[in-house]
């Protein structure tokens, strides 16, 4: 989207909204280190000579940004407004800033926050504020969490901390960038600021611009998410009709009339990223500098890794703004990173429904192909089709793909299958012929359940495959096999125990196969 005309907003002394900020800003150095330090710029050194700059907010109070701007509102009010204290809405880390700042100035804080609110957030709060904090839960929005702390704001006269379009707000947030400019490490070329209400981008770019004039500011929003952008195109802030909250911290349905007049005037491009690309970009500052970002907090790297081709020769800047995820949400974070990075894929392979045919599969994979999840089940007396998923880079699955189809397998790319990634595995248990269930340890090495099978597979046809790479040393997973005889079903357990390419097997229950089966 082209940068949209930029204008000049004053107030009745002359100055621009743009001036105040950054005279806020200036203010804001006696206040917000009352209650936190600053944190560390970091360094990771990519190819082509990219020199690449981290901003730890996730090393703060919080572990995110927003004590800065919440303490700084609130250290401004008077003594006779902090007496009757103050109410904001949050879904998060504002949130925990209010509480901090409520302990630190001796005031009470009342916070609405959505039902759908984890429970790790909930008791940061409480972990930061105390006895100086009421939690309100309360719709299942943001939206409606905001409407009923406005509501009592007006009922009980209490003060309102905006989350992000407030101008002391916005100038608490912009400390980080005086940070960035005190710490000596700049000039920079260009900046990669994620974008949610606008808060924390537009003071950021606002300082950065004093000091880095040649500085290129682009503002990050996530697919689903960019309400800034097209209130910046509007001309005014405008509602977004759907809105993808993945990255929960930059889920704003509609920008802030003040953040857009900064955003419009100091952010020079706008660019999206998706949540796959956000989750590699989570994994990618575990692996170089061993963090782990909140979805919200991997944005402005996301963009980075996005378009490094273009980064050559230049010395970018990113910032992580926040580490408060819930820890229920690193299953699905793991997934989708390996997606975004474009490395893990998923086929469905034609195969005979007969014995010894997945083990003919398993062998006939390159001996360099990583399997990361295996779903299949019996669906038919005759064919068969396993999915399996791979990391490869493109140009491996590419050669994966051209020697399966040169060895006369039927392959299809099922990577964005709804029942693949939900993990619907299909199956007919009426097709199961004396069935047998166990639950396989495994060393995780690349060939093992291969091996597995090569052992197995004289004795039984496997009906039933679910896998899926833990990141453990030991590989788990739960088979079905079917038999043509009673006999053959009793003797199994046998061959089982002489065969040698596995850890360990259990035989699942007869209580739990009639549920399965």
């Amino acid at each position: 989207m082209p940068p949209a005309k930029k204008r000049s907003h004053r107030d009745m002394d002359g100055e621009t909204r743009l001036q105040q900020l950054q005279q806020e800003i200036l203010f804001a150095r006696r206040r917000v280190y009352e209650v936190g330090d600053a944190t560390p710029l970091q360094s990771i050194r990519l190819e082509n000579d990219i020199d690449l700059w981290v901003k730890r907010e996730d090393l703060s109070p919080i572990h995110a940004y927003k004590w800065r701007g919440a303490y700084n509102k609130m250290a401004q009010l008077s003594a006779d407004e902090l007496k009757r204290g103050v109410v904001t809405a949050s879904a998060g880390n504002h949130a925990q800033g209010v509480a901090l700042a409520a302990c630190k100035l001796d005031t009470k804080a009342t916070i609405f926050m959505p039902l759908s609110t984890p429970r790790m957030k909930q008791l940061a709060v409480r972990r930061h504020g105390g006895e100086s904090v009421e939690i309100r839960l309360l719709g299942d929005t943001y939206d409606a969490a905001s409407k009923a702390a406005h509501q009592a704001a007006k009922q009980d006269g209490l003060s309102y901390i905006h989350a992000y379009d407030d101008l002391a707000v916005m100038a608490g947030q912009g400390t980080l960038a005086d940070e960035i400019v005190m710490s000596g490490h700049g000039p920079f070329d260009v900046a990669f600021l994620q974008v949610g209400g606008g808060g924390m981008a537009g003071a950021t770019a606002a300082w950065l611009k004093v000091h880095y004039p040649d500085i290129k500011i682009i503002g990050v929003e996530g697919e689903g998410q960019a309400s800034m952008a097209a209130a910046v195109q509007a001309g005014k802030p405008v509602a977004l009709d759907k809105l993808d909250i993945f990255c929960d911290g930059t889920a704003v349905r509609k920008a802030g009339t003040l953040t857009r007049e900064i955003c419009a005037e100091v952010i020079d491009e706008w660019m999206t990223v998706s949540n796959d690309e956000v989750a590699a970009a989570i994994q990618f500052h575990w692996e170089q500098l061993r963090c782990v970002p909140e979805p919200s907090g991997a944005m402005g790297m996301a963009a980075a890794l996005k378009t490094k081709d273009k980064l050559k020769g230049k010395r970018a800047l990113t910032i992580l703004c926040g580490a408060n995820m819930d820890f229920e949400q690193l299953a699905s974070v793991a997934r989708r990173a390996a997606v975004g990075a474009l490395h893990r894929r998923y086929l469905k392979i034609g195969i005979p429904e007969k014995s010894g045919a997945m083990y003919s599969l398993l062998n006939a994979l390159p001996d360099t192909v990583n399997i990361v999840d295996f779903q299949y089940g019996k669906i038919d007396q005759h064919e068969a089709a396993p999915v399996i998923g791979f990391d490869l880079n493109p140009l491996e699955f590419d050669g994966l793909k051209k020697a399966l189809r040169d060895g006369g397998y039927e392959i299809s790319e099922v990577t964005s299958d709804i029942d693949v990634n939900f993990r619907m595995i299909h199956y007919d248990p009426k097709l199961f012929a004396y069935p047998r269930f166990i639950t396989l340890e495994f060393h995780e090495r690349p060939g093992a359940l291969a091996d597995f099978l090569r052992e197995v597979s004289p004795h039984a046809n496997l009906c039933y495959f679910n896998y899926v790479y833990s990141g453990e040393r030991v590989g788990r997973a739960l088979l079905g096999f079917e038999f043509s005889s009673r006999q053959e079903h009793d003797e199994f357990t046998d061959h089982l125990d002489k065969a040698d390419a596995y850890r360990d097997y259990k035989i699942v229950s007869k209580d739990t196969l009639d549920r399965m089966v």
